[in-house]
């Protein structure tokens, strides 16, 4: 495949925007900076980040085993998905592929960025219908969204599955990992190489815990971040996310330690549940969060709402009627959503 072809002609042809930082790089350097018109009173974030996080992509080569350049960062994965759109979708022209019930954002960006966007709900066992995929397919589907594990469902979805849809889609695959620190299936990351069409998103807001800062993550051919980084904002991961996030990997132990906890609560969560006589169903997850099938969504999450807790009603997606999304919490927080769901 080439992935030249599916890019736009006018992306291909774009000459990107030269910051200051991009021309002189060496900010360790005890140098008198009057390049970039900003304030010279030091403050800790007068001056413009660096446009390449160049500090924390090489902390997070180090921790995911992966060339520095095969990643682009973003202000939150949604940037990243926004800036694949760009790249390969020409408005009003081309399409791409969802696969409900899935993360809502690839349908609002597909319409903030005027482009089609084509549905192929899972199958009851929230699996990707492999055949309506390539049946539903054109010549100007130009990016197949995979979210594993999924969200709202939690699960994973099968490799030979995903395999057979990398090798027979004629376009880009983006597989949405947010959650795969939780999983105990392996990244798609290990197999990157073997795929030109392979895009992989990855997120600090959940196993890393700092949805606060909005830094989201990118790996790709580096075909592909080339280009990226052609059309992303130039400073567009600010100066403070990039602090937090080499603080976090300064304690790499206590990210898998928190990790762990999460999984062990997970499992707590799960067995709490069964003894809930409302509760018909708990789906199977490799996520930090659980779908469960109530007798009636819309009651039951009001009830909670009355109790002080708030978690997700799911049920207006397709395949999700009176369903209820858990987020797995502190072990004090699992303690009292049990207490409340026995309660009500």
């Amino acid at each position: 495949m080439k992935i030249e072809k599916l890019i736009r002609k006018n992306i291909l042809g774009l000459q990107p925007y030269s910051s200051a930082r991009d021309e002189y790089k060496e900010l360790e350097k005890e140098m008198v900076f009057l390049d970039a018109n900003e304030s010279p009173h030091e403050n800790g974030v007068n001056r413009y980040p660096d446009p390449q996080q160049t500090s924390v992509k090489k902390e997070l080569s180090k921790f995911k085993k992966i060339n520095e350049s095969n990643i682009l960062l973003g202000n939150g994965s949604d940037e990243v998905l926004d800036l694949l759109f760009r790249v390969f979708c020409e408005p009003k022209v081309d399409n791409v592929i969802t696969l409900p019930p899935t993360y809502g954002m690839y349908k609002v960006l597909a319409n903030i960025n005027n482009v089609e966007e084509r549905e192929v709900l899972l199958t009851k066992d929230f699996e990707p219908s492999v055949k309506k995929i390539l049946e539903t397919a054109d010549k100007n589907s130009k990016i197949l969204f995979l979210c594993s594990p999924n969200n709202p469902t939690g699960n994973s979805f099968s490799k030979e599955s995903v395999e057979v849809l990398l090798k027979l889609f004629n376009g880009i695959v983006v597989l949405d990992e947010a959650y795969i620190d939780f999983s105990a299936q392996d990244s798609w990351l290990k197999r990157l190489n073997e795929f030109p069409n392979l895009v992989i998103t990855q997120t600090f807001s959940k196993a890393y815990g700092m949805a606060g800062v909005r830094l989201g993550i990118c790996y790709a051919s580096e075909e592909i971040i080339k280009v990226l980084n052609k059309i992303k904002p130039p400073y567009n991961v600010n100066e403070l996310t990039q602090k937090c996030a080499l603080k976090r990997f300064l304690k790499i132990d206590d990210l898998r330690a928190d990790i762990k906890k999460i999984l062990k609560e997970r499992v707590r969560l799960i067995e709490g549940l069964k003894d809930i006589s409302f509760v018909e169903k708990v789906y199977p997850t490799d996520a930090n969060f659980v779908l469960v099938k109530v007798d009636d969504a819309a009651k039951r999450y009001q009830q909670l709402i009355e109790k002080g807790i708030v978690i997700r009603n799911r049920t207006t997606q397709p395949l999700c009627e009176n369903t209820l999304r858990l987020t797995v919490g502190t072990k004090r927080e699992t303690k009292l959503l049990i207490k409340a769901l026995s309660e009500i």
